[in-house]
C-alpha cells in the first residue's frame, strides 16, 4: 500500500532549532539546499508553496499547499510535480513533513519524511535525495 511507502532523512544539526527552521524556511538558503530551485512561499496554514527552475535543461514549476506550521518545531506541506507524472494518479502527490527537535541552543535534530512514494523504487530514490538534501541544510545551518 502507497501509505506504507514512507521515506524518512535524519539529520543532527550542531545549530539551534530556530536556525535549521531560518535555513529551511528561507528563499535565499532553499535555492542551496533544493538544488537551485526558486522558492516562494506563504508560510500560513492554506498557503501556496511554489518551487521553479530548471532541472536537467528543462524548465519546471512544482507547487503545494501548506497544512501545518509550528515555527521552529513543525511544518507539514503537499508537493506535486507535474513535469515528472501524469498528475491524475494518488502517487502523483506527497505530503512532506519536516520535524525539528532539541533546545534553544542546540544541537537540532532535524527530519523530513515523504509519503505516498508509488513503489519501492521510487521510495528509494525519494530518500536519496531527501539525505542530501539535510546534510545540505545541516551545512548552511552550521556555517552560521
Amino acid at each position: 500500500m502507497l501509505e506504507d511507502l514512507v521515506v524518512t532523512s535524519t539529520v543532527e544539526i550542531d545549530a539551534s532549532a530556530e536556525r535549521v527552521w531560518a535555513v529551511v524556511t528561507d528563499p535565499e538558503a532553499a535555492r542551496e539546499y533544493l538544488f537551485g530551485t526558486n522558492l516562494d512561499a506563504d508560510w500560513t496554514v492554506g498557503g501556496a508553496l511554489r518551487w521553479s527552475g530548471e532541472w536537467q535543461g528543462r524548465p519546471y514549476e512544482d507547487h503545494g499547499t501548506v497544512l501545518e506550521i509550528d515555527p521552529p518545531r513543525r511544518l507539514v506541506h503537499t508537493h506535486f510535480s507535474p513535469r515528472r507524472t501524469s498528475g491524475l494518479e494518488p502517487d502523483d502527490h506527497h505530503t512532506l513533513t519536516w520535524t525539528l527537535e532539541g533546545s534553544s541552543d542546540g544541537p537540532t535534530t532535524l527530519s523530513l519524511s515523504q509519503d505516498n512514494n508509488a513503489t519501492p523504487e521510487s521510495a528509494a530514490h525519494a530518500k536519496g535525495v531527501w539525505d542530501s538534501l539535510v546534510a545540505k541544510v545541516k551545512e548552511i545551518a552550521e556555517r552560521a
